[in-house]
């Protein structure tokens, strides 16, 4: 009698085991989480990744709003001169301005240039206590010369502005 009473134990343990983990698994009337447990006409529109722009073919184009259409395109407004910045504009190409800028900041006394980038238009420029860049970026009207902060911001501090100055007197045609 008493191997029964331990086997009655062993089943007994092994169905409250087999309870306890059928409980806690998470995969019983839990119901939906998130975007599955909204109405099926609630919930966000899923678009594969090929599909989200038109194809090359004109049956294919998109309309465009006459709200819309009003607005000048990005990148027209990138090819016109910062009216913000401190900066000017030197007639010629972006390469042949950014070689001028580099000669003139070699004239200036005082003026370290840490290093140059000339596909990205920019001199890394120590002047007066003040580490910044002078950026040289084709425009309209020839390549605009303008001075930026670490932050990217316009270098708005003394020794950028005048520099920028000195730079100016020596570039002006």
């Amino acid at each position: 009698m008493r191997q029964s009473v331990s086997a009655i134990r062993v089943l007994s343990f092994a169905i409250l085991a087999t309870a306890t983990l059928v409980g806690t698994t998470g995969c019983f009337k839990r119901g939906a989480k998130g975007d599955y447990a909204l109405a099926p006409e609630m919930r966000p529109l899923e678009v594969p990744p090929d599909l989200n722009a038109p194809g090359g073919s004109p049956a294919a184009q998109v309309p465009v709003l006459a709200s819309q259409a009003a607005k000048p395109a990005p990148a027209a407004a990138s090819t016109q001169a910062p009216t913000n910045a401190a900066g000017f504009t030197v007639p010629g190409s972006k390469d042949e301005v950014f070689v001028k800028v580099g000669t003139a900041l070699e004239s200036v006394a005082g003026v370290k240039i840490a290093s140059k980038a000339q596909l990205l238009g920019s001199y890394d420029v120590a002047y007066e206590g003040s580490d910044f860049l002078v950026r040289v970026v084709g425009v309209e009207a020839g390549a605009y010369v303008s001075a930026v902060d670490p932050r990217g911001l316009p270098a708005t501090g003394a020794a950028p502005t005048k520099l920028l100055g000195e730079l100016k007197a020596k570039l002006a045609p």
